[in-house]
């Protein structure tokens, strides 16, 4: 039998606090750096004495207002004052980390807090000596995503972490050093700072619990803080042995990985934690509800993303207990985070079912649901062999990685389809009779030299990303960067799988559909009067009544429609030239459709396309149809269009949906949601990221966000509270509700 240390009520309290304590801290940041349309890691402000703000680029390569460490001064190794290489990575990220402020929050499990981001420190980024000038007339012209200099967005291997810890890992690094020629010195230097930097972050926060434990006049709360420290005091040498201690190794690590350089995946916790769920539960060490504050702690402690389910390498179910115990700590919580459930033929059905009813009840976009079958098949399409496939784990937006084997450059490599079409649309304007035929050829003429131009920027990012910023927090624990003394960027890892995604193909699709439609089948607009519409911006009555005309066109999503023809064929265009032939160099890519939270940013810049979007609009989300693409917006159409345009190779398309909170009370939601899932993902679905939003609720929140500061939504791959979206993004999740025109 299992002795409680701490009672469910005091568990459900902590919890709480927990959760309090969270939308604390994003009201901080509101404050402090404004508006955050991105997932905002978790971070924690540091002290108003020891902060300062700073405009940088995110982890996912979009502008952002961050903070930096007041007095912190990275240490230079280049004449631009730039810091590149291993050594000069790891020496500084050490140093930031023995600079970092402790953070303990007595309600919480699991002690520290992450407060700043080393990549606010990189000023320059990349070597002014490095570029490929002849590329980049090109690369602005199709607004290709290029993937140079583009850090994380893979999956390291926390089975390595947890079984060595970070003394194991010390070892492992002396080892391998010792066995090396000096070429490889720089790599394993910077591995060894880096470990050291967490060892003495760690060391800082044990001795603030000690402080703070001896400061406290209440018994239980000073013995709280004194675990916390001795736990702690452990594990800066020794591997984890209790829950507990593994969710604390893993929050550490993974507050490392997020400040290094933005990667924060936890992959398939439940499957990590379950032999010390397991051990802990038969030596009767260990409740359901602490699990669930452990949980929950972590949870709290970063945004990261988590698989929950799926199969074993021999395509067994791995679902456990642990699966659950995740989702109703996300339950207790609600508040943004990156939970996914595997749907497939052979997970157990219970999983979704919990999940669909953790969703519809939190009303928080918690968790999303992935096609593991087809992501599955799809990968192993590439070659790669099944049981290999069957590793890969769910470890961000949209993407999934082999733990610690492949390096993927997910969501960082893009094609900016609505360019390119503008691009062909010029060209077609330059000269000759236009046409729907002959524009179609200009564009796939366009996207095939777009995907040479990503092609040759992909290996010159290869081919020298591991002298800018290695990455030196994952490279801990992969298998093969610390054997060879190369960076997962350089040949550390055995696969190389570069993503490239497709963004705007509903805008492309929709675009082609009224031209088709309503120039060339019921000739209601002429050519002439289309091209003049498109290139004045639809400006005046006769623009405005020609721009409903084509924007009101049967699109994609409708069914049958010339826009759903062309979104099919647009699809299988991008695919099969991504999957023409490898990069120069020989590196595999990987197409999807995605376009993350940049399609406000994608749209600015371009001029008018004929679906009736005006210049500098947001391109369309994803694989997503255009919202008000069909009047009843039915989640059926939504459903079949987005499946039907799946690449298929292992590299996601996913579905965002906004659904009825009506759905909650009419005793058959549950039921309805899930079929709708289980439907979409037979049909070759690869994820879903559903809002249930209230209509009202969500234009009072939009007109007056800070009455609504609990309210989360999905944005896209990610979650967070509406009230921290800048006016822009909260009238993309309006328009994707209400069905803009």
């Amino acid at each position: 039998m299992v002795i409680p240390t701490l009672s469910e009520a005091k568990c459900r309290a902590r919890i709480e606090a927990l959760r309090v304590t969270k939308q604390l801290h994003t009201r901080e940041k509101q404050q402090v750096i404004g508006s955050m349309d991105h997932d905002d890691w978790a971070l924690i402000l540091p002290p108003p004495d020891r902060r300062e703000t700073v405009q940088t680029i995110s982890g996912s390569g979009v502008p952002i207002t961050d903070v930096r460490l007041k007095g912190f001064v990275p240490e230079s190794n280049h004449p631009s004052g730039g810091f590149f290489g291993p050594e000069a990575c790891g020496r500084n990220f050490r140093r930031l980390l023995e600079a970092h402020p402790p953070y303990v929050d007595p309600q919480s499990s699991l002690l520290g807090g992450y407060s700043v981001n080393f990549l606010a420190y990189r000023t320059v980024g990349w070597p002014p000596e490095l570029s490929l000038p002849h590329l980049a007339a090109e690369q602005a012209k199709y607004g290709l995503h290029t993937g140079i200099g583009a850090a994380q967005h893979f999956c390291q291997d926390l089975a390595i972490g947890l079984e060595l810890g970070y003394g194991g890992l010390l070892a492992k690094i002396a080892g391998c050093r010792a066995a090396s020629g000096p070429e490889h010195e720089g790599f394993y230097a910077g591995l060894e700072h880096v470990v050291r930097g967490i060892q003495a972050w760690i060391a800082t926060n044990v001795a603030e619990a000690r402080r703070r434990a001896a400061l406290e006049g209440e018994m239980e709360a000073r013995q709280s803080l004194l675990e916390l420290a001795e736990m702690n005091q452990r594990l800066v040498t020794a591997p984890p042995q209790t829950f507990r201690e593994a969710c604390q190794w893993m929050a550490w690590y993974d507050m490392a990985a997020r400040a290094y350089n933005g990667s924060g995946s936890l992959g398939r916790l439940d499957v990590l934690l379950w032999p010390y769920y397991e051990r802990d539960r038969a030596a009767g060490v260990l409740t359901d509800e602490e699990a669930i504050l452990h949980l929950a702690s972590l949870l709290v402690m970063d945004t990261a993303y988590i698989q929950l389910g799926g199969y074993d390498v021999e395509g067994r179910d791995a679902t456990n207990a642990v699966s659950y115990l995740v989702l109703e700590a996300a339950h207790r919580l609600r508040i943004p985070a990156n939970v996914a459930v595997c749907v497939g033929r052979g997970i157990d059905p219970g999983l979704m079912r919990r999940g669909v009813e953790v969703l519809l009840a939190d009303k928080a976009g918690v968790p999303k649901f992935l096609g593991t079958d087809n992501l599955i098949d799809g990968f192993a399409r590439n070659g790669v062999p099944l049981e290999i496939a069957r590793a890969r784990a769910y470890s961000g937006c949209h993407w999934s990685a082999l733990p610690g084997r492949e390096y993927t450059l997910n969501d960082c490599v893009k094609v900016n389809l609505v360019a390119v079409f503008v691009a062909a649309w010029d060209e077609m304007l330059a000269g000759g009779q236009p046409s729907v035929g002959r524009l179609w050829g200009l564009f796939e003429r366009h996207l095939r030299r777009a995907i040479e131009v990503l092609a040759e920027g992909l290996d010159f990012h290869m081919e020298h990303m591991y002298g800018v910023m290695p990455e030196l927090v994952i490279d801990l624990l992969c298998h093969g960067t610390i054997e060879r003394g190369l960076d997962a960027s350089h040949g550390g890892v055995d696969y190389v799988n570069l993503c490239v995604d497709g963004a705007g193909l509903a805008t492309v699709a929709d675009s082609f559909g009224a031209l088709a439609q309503c120039v060339e089948s019921s000739r209601s607009l002429s050519w002439d009067e289309v091209i003049g519409h498109v290139e004045a911006n639809w400006a005046g009555g006769a623009g405005e009544r020609a721009r409903l005309r084509m924007r009101h066109a049967p699109r994609y999503g409708s069914g049958g429609s010339a826009g759903d023809e062309f979104a099919l064929r647009i699809t299988r265009l991008f695919t099969s030239l991504v999957k023409e032939r490898p990069t120069p160099a020989g590196f595999n890519m990987i197409p999807g459709l995605f376009s993350w939270a940049g399609q406000i940013a994608m749209g600015q810049g371009l001029k008018a396309t004929p679906n009736g979007r005006r210049a500098g609009e947001a391109i369309s989300h994803g694989a997503n149809p255009d919202p008000g693409f069909r009047a009843d917006g039915a989640p059926t159409a939504l459903s079949n269009a987005v499946a039907t345009v799946q690449p298929g190779w292992g590299n996601s398309a996913p579905m965002q949906i906004e659904l009825d909170p009506g759905l909650c009370g009419n005793g058959h939601g549950t039921e309805q949601v899930t079929q709708l899932i289980r439907t979409h993902m037979e049909m070759g679905g690869t994820q879903i990221n559903i809002n249930v939003l209230d209509r009202e609720q969500l234009l009072a929140a939009h007109e007056d966000p800070s009455q609504y500061p609990d309210l989360v939504v999905r944005l896209t791959g990610f979650s967070v509270y509406f009230a921290s979206l800048s006016p822009e993004f909260r009238q993309m999740v309006v328009d994707r509700l209400l069905g803009a025109n």
